[in-house]
């Protein structure tokens, strides 16, 4: 086994969010920073990368944020855009201040629009994030839609059909699977991520999608009990769902709440 990469501590700590390397110092200086509950005054020294030594770490006797290497689910709200630059509520809004500060920074996997609600993956994790979206992963992302009118009973077949053409487009999109839940409301399931792809597959079929809410990516669902606008981590289990059609169990974490304090 390899042994965890060496980091100076001061540095690892500012990468985490809690403020530049002076800042980060001065925490030490004033016995703000604890190993294995005595106070840590060589803020300089290189420490490895492991779950093992941050658990013996406390700053505020707080348990240290998570290391690089963070995946995260969130329950995104409607009104809030994947974005760090556009007007209005943001997803990132909603992650722990310190967390906006880590380096490297956490960047959704994937977006959903702004009217759109629902599962949603964030990392700071490049590898991890490369790996979901690719297009040979054809990872499969279910939605429930509800609908302005009826639906006209034909959609179920269409949409398997591997031949629905979208307006503008000049390639049949992959065959998708539809389960109708009640006459305005279905279960649709794609394995592709065209611009607005699920509002616009509805509206090829002279429909108007009114509510959307991504429920499942991969094997991995949308708890139920995990409220709108709140985080859960994932841990490797819950990553590997991801990948896998079928899961049992469940693999997260509650976000703690951030320390009072630092950044």
């Amino acid at each position: 086994m390899s042994k965890p990469q060496q980091i100076r501590l001061d540095r690892l700590l500012a990468n985490l969010g809690y403020g530049s390397r002076r800042e980060v110092q001065n925490m030490a200086r004033y016995r703000r920073i604890t190993l294995d509950g005595a106070e840590l005054r060589d803020i300089e020294q290189r420490v490895p990368l492991s779950a093992e030594f941050a658990a013996r770490l406390q700053i505020d006797a707080e348990p240290l944020d998570p290391l690089p290497g963070l995946a995260l689910m969130l329950n995104k709200p409607e009104g809030v855009t994947c974005s760090h630059k556009e007007s209005g509520p943001l997803v990132y809004s909603l992650l722990p201040d310190r967390w906006q500060y880590r380096d490297p920074p956490i960047s959704t996997i994937g977006r959903l629009d702004k009217d759109t609600s629902g599962l949603l993956l964030l990392t700071d994790d490049g590898a991890f994030l490369h790996k979901v979206i690719s297009p040979r992963a054809k990872i499969a992302k279910t939605y429930i839609a509800g609908l302005a009118r009826p639906l006209r009973g034909d959609e179920t077949g269409v949409f398997a059909s591997g031949a629905l053409m979208l307006e503008g487009e000049d390639k049949p999109l992959a065959p998708a699977h539809l389960e109708i839940l009640t006459p305005q409301e279905a279960s649709l399931t794609i394995t592709e991520g065209r611009y607005h792809q699920v509002r616009r597959m509805f509206a090829a079929l002279g429909n108007h999608v009114t509510t959307l809410r991504r429920i499942k990516i991969g094997g991995l669902s949308l708890p139920g009990d995990l409220a709108s606008g709140e985080l859960r981590i994932l841990d490797a289990g819950a990553r590997a769902q991801i990948f896998a059609p079928e899961h049992s169990g469940t693999h997260f974490a509650q976000v703690p709440p951030a320390p009072s304090g630092a950044m």
